[in-house]
């Protein structure tokens, strides 16, 4: 199931302090196939920094979905996704420690607090 009536994502700038733990904020709620921890999922998503409001990531921008195992993933998806249904949409902040590890660990966006919008069009 795709929903090619849905457009990118925009996500508003976040104020106050950057959540430590994971925030799951469901935009809108699907009704199909349900994300099971270990499943492969096919999305559409957008990620950017929560401090910058920088956009870094976009399967939107490349023009077509992503398909892999939520176990590839980094922990904040591995622990954000599973429960969510296919045609569902819906928001992940993850901390450092839930994304790309502490500052100074090797990634770009390694220590800093990202939100990902993410539509889920499918489960296997």
């Amino acid at each position: 199931m795709t929903d090619t009536n849905r457009t990118k994502p925009e996500i508003d700038f976040y104020e106050g302090e950057a959540p430590t733990e994971l925030v799951i904020t469901d935009i809108e709620v699907g009704t199909g196939a349900e994300a099971m921890p270990g499943a492969t999922v096919d999305v559409h998503y957008l990620g950017v920094d929560l401090e910058s409001g920088e956009e870094f990531d976009s399967s939107w921008s490349r023009g077509q979905s992503i398909n892999f195992p939520l176990g590839s993933l980094i922990a904040g998806w591995q622990q954000g996704i599973p429960g969510m249904k296919v045609g569902g949409r819906r928001q992940l902040i993850c901390p450092p420690h839930l994304a790309y590890g502490p500052a100074g660990g090797g990634h770009q966006l390694s220590g800093r607090t990202l939100i990902f919008v993410i539509d889920l069009l499918g489960v296997s």
